[in-house]
């Protein structure tokens, strides 16, 4: 991973000197120093990237809910996007996690189709009975329910408890109560409701989805878990899974690492199975395209 890749080049003098100059090129970058600076230091931050390109930093990733994810997701970010330019999340900072298909079909007794009662009910019982589920899902309940005088909830705790849940509970107990499929309203809102939208979800207005996008880009968490999303749920019409990675199953597991950011998605109502961030496209002006195909990718998106 990129934390023990960034160690291993700090003990090395040749690949410590490199990484020195490359993080000062980031810095510099990030405050818009570079455009002040000469060809001279440019060729010097080029000449610092080519060197590390050698180096186990240049193909390191990040396990998701690892104990140093965000330092982990910060050396990823000053190696690939620095210097490339490119502000694009193209690619997932995150390791590939091998096919968890198989939990999607360990769930079907709770998901059948056949029954005829509260599947998303059944979901949460089933969490109860787990102990790792009922752990951790007490966790984010209480911050994101408990009251102070002067909000309705810690937003902030909500979120972190939201991504503990989903980054520690297997697929088959948070996915259960996520993608429970519904019959009827009761059903469906109480799957609406498994992450709390009043407190992780909804704020007092909506913003645009472009600004919303750039206040996620800020945040190495967000940033990172929307790369991943926008990486492994890329829809492709052709393929089995309508998915251009073959892998509904990566596209599902990037879907959950999004909830407990500012990305946080959830079902826009009761009826639909359409999803969304909390933003919509009005104030757009001339992005107004570009904003309306960032909301259609949750909304409208066949590998989703």
């Amino acid at each position: 991973d990129c934390v023990k890749a960034s160690d291993q080049c700090l003990k090395e003098q040749s690949c410590s000197t490199k990484y020195r100059t490359l993080r000062q090129c980031v810095a510099g970058k990030e405050s818009n120093f570079s455009r002040a600076t000469g060809l001279e230091t440019k060729d010097e931050c080029r000449s610092a990237m080519e060197a590390l390109k050698q180096k186990s930093l240049y193909n390191c990733r990040c396990k998701r809910g690892m104990k140093k994810e965000k330092n982990c997701l910060r050396i990823y970010w000053s190696m690939y996007q620095s210097l490339q330019g490119n502000d694009l999340l193209e690619d997932s900072p995150y390791e590939p996690v091998n096919s968890r298909l198989s939990d999607i079909f360990r769930l079907a007794p709770i998901v059948s189709v056949l029954s005829k009662g509260n599947n998303c009910l059944d979901a949460a019982k089933a969490c109860n009975l787990n102990d790792t589920c009922k752990r951790f899902r007490s966790a984010y309940i209480t911050p994101c329910t408990s009251s102070t005088s002067n909000e309705i909830c810690n937003k902030r705790k909500c979120h972190k408890a939201l991504r503990l849940f989903f980054d520690k509970v297997p697929p088959k107990h948070s996915y259960g109560m996520l993608f429970c499929s519904c019959r009827d309203v009761a059903c469906t809102e109480r799957r609406r409701q498994t992450i709390v939208p009043v407190c992780s979800y909804e704020d007092r207005e909506k913003p645009n989805c472009l600004n919303l996008q750039e206040s996620c880009k800020k945040n190495y968490i967000c940033r990172s878990r929307l790369a991943d999303f926008f990486t492994n749920c890329q829809p492709e019409s052709r393929s089995v899974s309508s998915c251009l990675k073959e892998n509904y199953a990566d596209c599902l597991l990037a879907y959950s690492g999004l909830i407990g950011t500012v990305m946080t998605p959830n079902y826009i109502d009761s009826n639909s199975l359409s999803v969304a961030p909390w933003c919509d496209c009005s104030n757009s002006g001339n992005d107004r395209d570009e904003c309306m195909k960032f909301l259609n990718f949750f909304q409208d998106n066949t590998c989703l």
